[in-house]
């Protein structure tokens, strides 16, 4: 009987304490599969101003690149068809939206807003302002001025 009433009081013991928990999640990496490694690279680095970092993998068909915030980015070269839509995108916060469109430009990089009209931006319903564009491989990224620093 002893056992038995142990047992019941364990099990509502780790029931409440489950049911109590929240996890404390932050973003710990991206990872995308990519075409050309080396144009993706040359992409997230020259256009988002990615700092590349250590592969830790050291599989050559892989390299790592860090966001602002320390978040990773891992760029992985295999073969297979990828369908792109906008609803699926990274959305990335810059210190100042129109210099980052004016660059966008000066590259001859397209850039749209959400409803697609090319050159140009919108604000979100919370006030941000954002673009859109997307990468070598066509996923899409917003870029936006979120937080501002």
């Amino acid at each position: 009987m002893k056992k038995l009433l142990f047992i019941t009081i364990l099990f509502f013991t780790l029931q409440v304490k489950s049911q109590d928990f929240k996890p404390v999640v932050k973003t710990d990496h991206i990872a995308i599969v990519v075409s050309d490694l080396n144009v993706s690279a040359q992409f997230y680095a020259e256009v988002l101003g990615l700092n590349e970092i250590t592969n830790q993998t050291k599989k050559p068909n892989i390299r790592w690149f860090a966001f602002a915030d320390g978040v990773e980015l891992h760029l992985i070269n295999v073969e297979r068809a990828i369908t792109h839509v906008k609803d699926v995108h990274i959305a990335v916060a810059v210190n100042d939206l129109d210099a980052f469109m004016k660059m966008l430009l000066e590259k001859d990089i397209y850039y749209e807003n959400w409803q697609g009209e090319a050159k140009t931006s919108n604000s979100r319903p919370d006030g941000v302002n954002q673009v859109y564009l997307q990468d070598p491989d066509g996923y899409w990224i917003e870029v936006n001025d979120a937080n501002r620093f």
